[in-house]
């Protein structure tokens, strides 16, 4: 009796494709960039942006969110390129959009999970309302969590319901005051980081990055996220990449469709959105703390990126 052809539970959502029925046919292939020594070791620095407040280790936080349900000062929040502090989950339930993961854009859907380690730059645009999870789980070595960004869509209803049951069983033990609460978030997140690398090794591919450009756009993202509070310009981290700026800009169009300027200017205004936001930082220190040489300077190119003065959009919350 023949074998039968396994059923394809998941599938990688390919590279590119912005939230359309059809997939869009892949790019041209481009040769591969080798990346400068010095490149490879500044991609792996700890940033530093202190002030910020400090948040529980673990959280759950609903995706409720979609295009026609924020307004324009809470927008920010979502559609801007940011990143997080801890590693962090989110699990599409409903909803579509498009999402760029370290400089690379695709679309996504219903039953989509995407895995982010800690200061991985994202943004996305939801089409219409989105639900699901947010979840940020703790810097713990012990959860062998992957070290790479992963996007994966599960087909199955157990894959579905395995995912969400884990999920709220974390926000339940979260949101308890019950004795042994610290070691059953540990068992909780701890399943998850199994679940998850149960279902990588059975995926037929992960990697998010498959031809030149998109390598390049996610070594330039990575390394902003290193030297976000040191002022650099496109044409820094173009050396640093040992590439050309126009060079490193067509590769970040055929990767998300926006340009490395463009990428760079809106991860270093996010940032000052939240410092303004989210902490009581004189104006003139946030302008120091992301690499500006004045606070003059500094106003002039948030108003130019926002719309809105630093004291303005300080005062909106």
């Amino acid at each position: 009796m023949p074998e039968k052809t396994p059923r394809k539970i998941f599938q990688t959502l390919p590279l590119g494709e912005i939230g359309r029925k059809g997939n869009a046919a892949p790019p041209a292939s481009q040769p591969d960039i080798p990346l400068s020594k010095q490149a490879r070791r500044r991609r792996s620095r700890t940033p530093q942006i202190p002030d910020l407040p400090e948040q529980e280790s673990y959280r759950v936080l609903p995706l409720g969110r979609g295009s026609g349900t924020l307004s324009g000062a809470e927008k920010w929040r979502m559609q801007a390129m940011r990143s997080h502090r801890t590693p962090t989950l989110l699990w599409f339930t409903r909803g579509q959009g498009r999402i760029t993961v370290s400089g690379v854009t695709r679309g996504f859907g219903p039953h989509n999970l995407l895995f982010l380690p800690t200061r991985t730059m994202y943004g996305f645009e939801p089409v219409g309302q989105v639900m699901g999870y947010r979840v940020h789980l703790p810097e713990d070595p012990s959860l062998a969590l992957p070290e790479e960004p992963l996007h994966m869509r599960f087909r199955e209803v157990l894959q579905q319901n395995e995912i969400t049951g884990m999920i709220e069983g974390l926000q339940r033990e979260i949101e308890t005051d019950q004795p042994g609460r610290d070691r059953a978030m540990a068992f909780q997140a701890g399943m998850i980081a199994v679940w998850l690398e149960r279902q990588m090794s059975i995926m037929p591919d992960y990697d998010l990055t498959p031809d030149a450009s998109r390598r390049l756009a996610a070594a330039f993202t990575a390394l902003v996220e290193n030297e976000l509070r040191d002022g650099r310009t496109v044409a820094h981290f173009a050396a640093e990449l040992g590439v050309t700026p126009t060079h490193l800009t067509r590769a970040c169009n055929i990767a998300c469709g926006r340009s490395a300027s463009a990428i760079l200017a809106d991860r270093v205004h996010f940032e000052a959105r939240r410092l303004l936001m989210e902490t009581d930082l004189p104006i003139k220190q946030v302008a120091e703390k992301l690499g500006f040489h004045s606070a003059a300077y500094f106003s002039r190119a948030f108003h130019k990126h926002t719309g809105v003065s630093p004291r303005a959009f300080r005062q909106m919350r």
